[in-house]
């Protein structure tokens, strides 16, 4: 009996074995990858810089002890450059280990560290006027405190920021990790190619979807179930999709667009100052000042 379980299983490992080499360009690596928890653990302890004294009282915020936050975001800087790293590792030819400083591929990925870790304090400059955007546009928030702690739109677009600022780097695998990890959390699917403006706010949330190439203005509001999506996917003549074309809608300044309203195309222009009724179906671009509705008919027997 025991040697024919030994026999199954070395027939098993044997065919496992063959089509790794079968198919080598998908589902087997040798080097290192970006670690989606080490990446989503780096983004809360980013997090805790932006909104210091919520989130564990790792960072100093009382102005005191500069030195500390200094330390702190040196952290984050190298371990930024670990992940990116990894992320650059099919390209490393090993020589990291041997010899850090000659190594290219760590000298490269310390200087997108540095240009990630710049941008920390811009990004929190655009977060505070989220909190304060939501703030003003929902009457059912309380305090600013209530908003940075339990709102799914300041999590989820917190993350955004952050895997934005990973996708401008070209740093697509780790971008993608951060805003899947808010997805799970939030139930908003923002992808991180997606351009924000200031001052954005997402009532409730849950349902969201906002393609990769949407651009959205300054003072924009959406609420929940809303889709900012493609209208069509265009084809290769081989079947593949053709990638990097403008698929998805552009959402100007000073717009809202309510629940269940679905927007798509890569052509599709929202005008500034316009309104998106609930559950409206647009593919088509509309002037500035707008009100698009989907107004029911009543019949009455």
């Amino acid at each position: 009996m025991e040697n024919a379980s030994g026999e199954f299983l070395a027939g098993v490992a044997c065919e496992l074995f063959s089509s790794y080499h079968e198919n080598q360009e998908v589902g087997r690596r040798t080097k290192p990858l970006p670690e989606p928890d080490s990446i989503i653990r780096l983004f809360l302890d980013i997090r805790k810089v932006f909104f210091p004294g919520y989130f564990g009282g790792d960072v100093p915020n009382d102005g005191d002890d500069g030195a500390c936050l200094l330390e702190y975001v040196g952290t984050i800087y190298w371990r930024m450059a670990r992940q990116i790293h990894n992320a650059m590792h099919g390209v490393c030819d090993g020589g990291c280990v041997r010899q850090p400083e000659g190594c290219e591929v760590m000298q490269k990925s310390c200087l997108m560290a540095r240009q990630f870790v710049e941008q920390l304090p811009e990004i929190r400059r655009k977060l505070l006027l989220d909190v304060k955007a939501a703030y003003r546009r929902d009457p059912a928030a309380t305090s600013y405190d209530d908003i940075i702690l339990s709102y799914p739109g300041i999590l989820a677009v917190a993350a955004h920021r952050v895997a934005h600022e990973l996708y401008k780097l070209d740093l697509k695998s780790m971008a993608r990790i951060l805003s899947e990890y808010a997805h799970s959390k939030t139930g908003i699917d923002i992808h991180p190619g997606a351009q924000i403006g200031e001052s954005f706010f997402i009532d409730h949330g849950t349902g969201v979807v906002i393609g990769e190439t949407t651009v959205i203005g300054d003072n924009v509001t959406i609420y929940q179930g809303v889709t900012l999506g493609a209208l069509r996917i265009d084809r290769h003549e081989d079947g593949d999709v053709v990638r990097g074309t403008k698929r998805h809608p552009t959402i100007e300044d000073n717009v809202t667009i309510y629940a269940g309203a679905t927007v798509l195309g890569g052509q599709t222009v929202v005008g500034r100052g316009s309104e998106i009724g609930g559950n409206v179906w647009l593919i088509e671009s509309v002037p500035p000042g707008s009100k698009v509705l989907n107004v029911p008919q009543i019949r009455r027997k």
